[in-house]
């Protein structure tokens, strides 16, 4: 089992090769929840570039009585990536408002769609929401999710089946 915490408090103490560890063990899985997110390789590369930054200068400030460590890592990766949407929107807004071309309409319907998926989440029930949240924010595996929420991978992989289809039909 590897151990995390120990990971993130030698890497506190400044010890490059914890840190190397960290990036050996969980960057392909950290690489992976960025690219859903901002749906660019380059983008999600960076992502996973910035969060190991802030992983090695957060370290001393982590605090188990939080959470886990991975999860920790997670959530910084997650953060960073929503940013960058988020900027992204914001960027997009901004710039087809300024352009003498852009059609209004254009950019309500982005600002909207943006929204909608929020209340699209809420619809759901909210264990099926936690598996949507899950598999495409926190980037966890079908299995892991069922592990996690104690409940058979049968019944997670139909939940997220008709979840999707759910959002699909609402995001119409």
């Amino acid at each position: 089992m590897f151990d995390y915490e120990a990971c993130l408090s030698a890497c506190a103490r400044g010890d490059q090769q914890a840190l190397r560890r960290l990036y050996e063990q969980d960057s392909s899985h950290l690489l992976g929840v960025a690219l859903r997110i901002v749906r660019d390789k380059g983008l999600a590369e960076d992502v996973v570039h910035d969060a190991f930054i802030k992983i090695w200068n957060g370290a001393a400030g982590f605090d188990l009585s939080r959470g886990s460590a991975r999860g920790w890592m997670f959530s910084i990766t997650r953060h960073l990536a929503l940013n960058i949407v988020r900027n992204a929107g914001r960027e997009i807004a901004l710039s087809q408002a300024h352009e003498p071309h852009a059609e209004p309409a254009e950019t309500f319907e982005f600002t909207a769609r943006s929204g909608q998926i929020h209340t699209c989440l809420a619809h759901l029930d909210p264990a099926r929401r936690r598996c949507i949240l899950h598999a495409y924010v926190d980037g966890y595996s079908h299995s892991e999710i069922a592990e996690k929420l104690g409940t058979p991978l049968g019944t997670i992989k139909a939940w997220i089946k008709r979840s999707l289809a759910a959002l699909r039909e609402c995001m119409a």
